[in-house]
């Protein structure tokens, strides 16, 4: 099979690999879709994100779809022919953390696309048959494979516990962003507020149901007035964390969801007064079936973010693109095309 690699930095190239062969309780899937990550960006850009680091050639790629074409021994829940969405990440399902159900933050997960493990950016993966969930009909390839990254918008709201008549602000109108403000807006938010510097992402945030945006490139956030009970931070800018997190009412929630610098400044004394809550996240543990029934019910629009598409031979050019286009939101790598 066709596989993109990430040698090094800025360098990816495409090379011939075995078809791998699914073990037990695994099933193989043939790649549709797999959209490009931020973080997928950083991996090419700096060879590493915190402690993971790219010692060796490096299949990215964690926001696949695909369909069955094989099981594994003893694989037994899904026909050959069943489109799926795949939950890139399997925990050990045995430590502490799994035991309890946080099996997101297993230490010994295995996640498509972070060294040392090979990613989606290829023809065809094997998986554990219980992190490959069948998707109907009615959604498309591309929204099958950014159920990954709703699932972190899910996760976030979780976080946060937004309902109904919480007021929601989002700092951030990139794919993370826009996929937070429709899932909060679908968990009975009344008001979401959606902050960025480029009007074209704002005026999609407005389309896809934030009640309020804010150019901060002409417009200061600390004058707006609103006092949100929610803070989902999903730009990853320090300087934007601060000033969103002193505007936050008293006993409101801040989730870090953005990937940023590795130390921040907290307006302490805020915090400390207003007993707000902060804590990070980080991606997602059994969020699938609310992410599918969002996207399906079509509560949450994913083919709305997609705005460019490329082959594997095209992968470089799919994770530099915003370099050359500020139209996009999300790139899809399409295996087949």
């Amino acid at each position: 099979m066709t596989v993109s690699v990430l040698n090094g930095v800025h360098d990816v190239t495409t090379e011939w690999r075995p078809v791998p062969v699914p073990g037990p309780g695994e099933v193989l899937v043939r790649v549709l879709a797999v959209g490009t990550c931020g973080s997928d960006v950083h991996y090419y850009e700096h060879g590493r994100i915190g402690d993971f680091v790219v010692e060796r050639p490096l299949v990215l790629g964690h926001e696949p779809s695909g369909v069955v074409v094989a099981n594994g021994p003893g694989a037994t829940l899904h026909e050959p022919g069943t489109r799926v969405s795949l939950e890139p990440g399997v925990p050990c399902s045995r430590c502490a953390q799994c035991r309890q159900g946080r099996y997101n933050l297993c230490p010994h997960m295995r996640f498509f696309g972070t060294p040392p493990v090979d990613g989606a950016f290829c023809e065809y993966v094997a998986l554990r048959e219980e992190f490959a969930c069948p998707v109907p009909d009615a959604l498309s390839d591309e929204a099958a494979g950014l159920l990954e990254p709703l699932s972190v918008g899910v996760w976030a709201c979780r976080k946060a516990r937004v309902g109904p008549g919480s007021r929601v602000l989002i700092t951030g109108a990139g794919p993370i962003g826009l996929v937070a403000t429709q899932t909060a807006r679908a968990f009975g938010a009344t008001e979401v507020v959606v902050t960025d510097v480029n009007a074209k992402r704002l005026r999609l945030a407005a389309d896809l149901g934030a009640t309020g945006t804010v150019d901060v490139s002409m417009a200061s956030l600390a004058e707006s007035g609103y006092e949100p009970d929610v803070l989902l931070e999903c730009s990853g800018v320090a300087s934007a964390i601060g000033q969103a997190i002193r505007l936050v009412g008293r006993a409101g929630r801040v989730v870090l969801v953005g990937m940023g610098g590795d130390e921040i400044p907290l307006p302490l004394a805020h915090v400390q007064g207003f007993e707000i809550e902060v804590t990070g996240t980080f991606r997602y543990a059994n969020t699938w079936p609310t992410a599918l029934s969002l996207a399906a019910g079509g509560e949450v629009d994913l083919d709305r973010l997609v705005t460019h598409r490329f082959g594997l031979a095209e992968v470089e050019q799919a994770l530099t693109v915003a370099t050359r286009d500020d139209s996009v939101i999300k790139a899809v790598v399409l295996p087949g095309a």
